[in-house]
């Protein structure tokens, strides 16, 4: 009896095995053909092997073989390249031009101070519409940040930026004015962004206000300020307005886009008033004072926050 319960139990085992081994097994003689024939039954069968494959290759939808990312990632990240990208290219092309003797070195850092704001401001549209966006935008200050930082402190030389950008040729400067410009935009881009008139205010004034200030006050600052000689009302007029034209058009610009909705008659009341004290504050005495890269924003940003 336990011989035929053995035979019993072996033969259920082989029948189980050879139902499972169409299906987990290729059959032998597709890949060893031992006469003309199963050769030419296995090549056979691995054609429709092959054809079968195809078809359900075809039949996946085209997302199957594409990777999972996002829309706005690939965007902020394209426009985070543009906007560094950008960056370095207008410094380089000022620097050359100031090496071939083109334009001069103070002409050249202030048309600097003026454009990359603004164009780095201008920027903010190309960016997704994802609360992430703002993120990948301050990427292009941060990594200018971390340059003045390395630069200013003197672990890394670089004589051709200190040129460029300070006044007296010192790598300590890197750590005053234009160490604040760029935290200045860092501010500006993670508490406003471009949904708030009050960011686009406040760096239009530092940007296009105080950098024309100094071309204009260099070249007709011959009527100095009673209370600060070293500011000019030449320069001081044009501050108040330039930086109220270029806040106005940067108003435009952004709510032309959807950003925000104005009434454009308390608008202009309102930058008027800034562009005033702002122009007032610029005109104070600094020295080894505030700066003005941080003067002029935070106070238009108290000064709008409060009439708003």
């Amino acid at each position: 009896m336990a011989a035929v319960a053995a035979a019993t139990t072996t033969a259920a085992a082989n029948l189980k095995l050879s139902l499972l081994r169409p299906h987990f097994c290729p059959p032998r003689h597709a890949f060893y053909p031992t006469t003309p024939y199963l050769n030419m039954h296995g090549t056979r069968n691995a054609s429709t092997f092959v054809q079968k494959q195809r078809r359900l290759l075809l039949l996946l939808p085209p997302r199957a073989f594409t990777l999972d990312v996002p829309g706005p990632f690939l965007q902020d990240a394209g426009a985070t390249i543009i906007v560094v990208g950008g960056a370095y290219g207008l410094v380089a092309g000022f620097d050359y031009l100031t090496q071939r003797q083109i334009i001069e070195q103070n002409l050249s850092r202030k048309l600097v101070h003026i454009l990359s704001g603004l164009l780095y401001m201008g920027c903010w549209p190309i960016f997704s519409t994802s609360t992430d966006a703002r993120y990948f935008a301050v990427i292009a200050p941060l990594l200018n940040c971390t340059r003045l930082l390395v630069h200013g402190l003197s672990l890394v030389p670089n004589e051709d930026l200190i040129k460029s950008v300070t006044r007296e040729g010192k790598p300590e400067e890197l750590l005053r004015g234009p160490l604040y410009y760029v935290l200045m935009l860092i501010l500006s881009s993670l508490l406003f962004w471009r949904d708030s008139p009050i960011g686009v205010v406040s760096l239009s004034m530092m940007c296009g206000g105080d950098g024309i200030a100094d071309i204009m006050g260099r070249r007709f600052g011959l009527h100095k300020i009673p209370y600060n000689k070293q500011k000019s009302w030449a320069g001081s007029i044009s501050m108040f307005l330039v930086g109220f034209l270029v806040s106005v058009g940067m108003l435009y610009y952004f709510s032309k886009l959807g950003y925000f909705e104005l009434d454009w008659l308390k608008t202009m009341e309102r930058v008027a008033m800034v562009a005033i004290v702002a122009t007032l504050v610029e005109s104070l005495p600094t020295k080894g004072g505030l700066d003005d890269n941080i003067s002029v924003p935070l106070v238009t940003f108290v000064f709008v926050q409060w009439r708003s």
